[in-house]
Protein backbone atom coordinates (compact mmCIF):
# COMPACT_ATOMS: atom_id res chain seq x y z
CA UNK A 1 0.00 0.00 0.00
CA UNK A 2 1.43 3.22 -0.92
CA UNK A 3 2.09 6.09 1.75
CA UNK A 4 3.17 9.08 -0.06
CA UNK A 5 -0.12 9.74 -2.34
CA UNK A 6 -0.78 13.18 -4.02
CA UNK A 7 -3.66 14.88 -3.00
CA UNK A 8 -3.95 16.99 -5.32
CA UNK A 9 -5.38 14.19 -7.90
CA UNK A 10 -8.40 13.65 -5.39
CA UNK A 11 -9.05 17.00 -4.57
CA UNK A 12 -8.99 17.54 -8.21
CA UNK A 13 -9.68 14.52 -10.30
CA UNK A 14 -10.18 16.28 -13.66
CA UNK A 15 -6.25 17.38 -13.12
CA UNK A 16 -4.09 14.77 -15.48
CA UNK A 17 -0.63 14.71 -15.58
CA UNK A 18 1.36 11.63 -18.20
CA UNK A 19 5.15 11.38 -17.89
CA UNK A 20 6.72 8.88 -20.36
CA UNK A 21 10.20 8.34 -22.23
CA UNK A 22 11.10 11.67 -24.55
CA UNK A 23 12.28 9.26 -26.87
CA UNK A 24 14.37 11.94 -28.32
CA UNK A 25 17.91 13.38 -27.21
CA UNK A 26 17.52 16.81 -24.92
CA UNK A 27 20.10 18.99 -24.32
CA UNK A 28 20.25 22.38 -22.02
CA UNK A 29 22.66 24.82 -23.21
CA UNK A 30 23.53 28.14 -20.80
CA UNK A 31 26.57 30.16 -21.96
CA UNK A 32 26.77 28.32 -25.16
CA UNK A 33 28.19 25.32 -22.98
CA UNK A 34 25.68 21.93 -22.40
CA UNK A 35 24.69 21.80 -19.32
CA UNK A 36 22.35 18.53 -19.71
CA UNK A 37 22.32 16.09 -22.57
CA UNK A 38 20.14 13.12 -22.38
CA UNK A 39 18.20 10.46 -24.09
CA UNK A 40 16.48 9.20 -20.84
CA UNK A 41 14.86 12.28 -20.14
CA UNK A 42 11.20 12.22 -18.86
CA UNK A 43 8.13 14.25 -20.88
CA UNK A 44 5.75 15.47 -18.52
CA UNK A 45 2.62 16.82 -19.69
CA UNK A 46 -0.23 18.13 -17.60
CA UNK A 47 -4.09 19.17 -18.64
CA UNK A 48 -7.43 19.78 -16.90
CA UNK A 49 -10.97 20.51 -17.31
CA UNK A 50 -13.91 18.04 -19.68
CA UNK A 51 -11.75 19.35 -23.20
CA UNK A 52 -8.46 18.17 -21.24
CA UNK A 53 -6.90 21.52 -21.96
CA UNK A 54 -2.97 21.60 -21.75
CA UNK A 55 -2.44 24.08 -18.46
CA UNK A 56 1.65 24.17 -18.95
CA UNK A 57 4.02 23.41 -21.71
CA UNK A 58 5.68 20.08 -21.77
CA UNK A 59 8.48 19.89 -19.33
CA UNK A 60 11.49 17.42 -19.77
CA UNK A 61 12.82 16.67 -16.62
CA UNK A 62 16.74 14.79 -16.67
CA UNK A 63 18.13 12.50 -15.17
CA UNK A 64 20.89 13.44 -12.82
CA UNK A 65 23.53 11.15 -14.25
CA UNK A 66 23.02 13.50 -17.57
CA UNK A 67 23.21 16.91 -15.88
CA UNK A 68 26.47 18.77 -14.70
CA UNK A 69 25.30 18.68 -11.38
CA UNK A 70 28.66 20.73 -10.41
CA UNK A 71 26.99 23.84 -12.21
CA UNK A 72 24.17 23.53 -10.55
CA UNK A 73 24.01 25.36 -6.46
CA UNK A 74 21.59 24.43 -4.76
CA UNK A 75 19.27 27.36 -3.02
CA UNK A 76 17.02 27.63 0.00
CA UNK A 77 13.57 28.44 -2.36
CA UNK A 78 11.06 25.90 -2.19
CA UNK A 79 7.72 24.95 -3.95
CA UNK A 80 4.87 23.23 -3.28
CA UNK A 81 2.54 20.95 -5.90
CA UNK A 82 -0.41 19.11 -4.55
CA UNK A 83 0.27 16.59 -7.56
CA UNK A 84 4.04 16.57 -7.47
CA UNK A 85 5.08 17.44 -3.78
CA UNK A 86 8.00 20.12 -2.63
CA UNK A 87 10.58 21.40 -5.30
CA UNK A 88 13.80 22.07 -4.68
CA UNK A 89 15.67 24.73 -6.32
CA UNK A 90 19.01 25.06 -8.01
CA UNK A 91 20.87 28.56 -9.65
CA UNK A 92 23.36 27.78 -12.37
CA UNK A 93 26.51 28.70 -11.39
CA UNK A 94 27.66 32.22 -12.72
CA UNK A 95 23.98 32.56 -13.72
CA UNK A 96 20.24 32.92 -13.21
CA UNK A 97 18.76 32.05 -9.79
CA UNK A 98 16.61 29.29 -9.42
CA UNK A 99 16.75 28.14 -12.96
CA UNK A 100 16.31 24.22 -12.28
CA UNK A 101 14.28 22.51 -10.25
CA UNK A 102 13.37 19.00 -8.57
CA UNK A 103 11.40 17.15 -6.71
CA UNK A 104 13.37 15.07 -4.31
CA UNK A 105 10.73 12.75 -2.92
CA UNK A 106 7.47 13.53 -5.47
CA UNK A 107 4.33 11.69 -4.59
CA UNK A 108 4.05 8.30 -5.68
CA UNK A 109 2.34 9.08 -8.92
CA UNK A 110 5.56 11.38 -9.83
CA UNK A 111 7.80 8.73 -9.13
CA UNK A 112 9.15 9.00 -12.75
CA UNK A 113 10.51 12.58 -12.21
CA UNK A 114 12.73 11.30 -8.90
CA UNK A 115 16.42 11.93 -9.22
CA UNK A 116 15.55 14.23 -12.22
CA UNK A 117 15.70 18.03 -13.02
CA UNK A 118 14.12 20.67 -15.10
CA UNK A 119 15.33 23.37 -16.41
CA UNK A 120 13.65 26.96 -16.88
CA UNK A 121 13.26 27.66 -20.84
CA UNK A 122 13.61 31.29 -20.19
CA UNK A 123 16.43 30.63 -17.96
CA UNK A 124 19.16 29.54 -20.13
CA UNK A 125 20.19 29.34 -23.48
CA UNK A 126 18.16 26.39 -25.00
CA UNK A 127 16.48 23.20 -24.40
CA UNK A 128 16.63 21.39 -27.37
CA UNK A 129 14.29 18.30 -28.01
CA UNK A 130 14.97 16.15 -31.39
Amino acid sequence: MSTNRAPGFKEHPDHEISTRRADVRVRVTFKGEVIADSRDAVQMQEATGKGKSTVAPIVYYIPRKDVKMERLVPTAHHSYCPFKGEASYFSLADGPENAVWSYEKPYDEMSAIREHVAFYPDRVDSIVAG
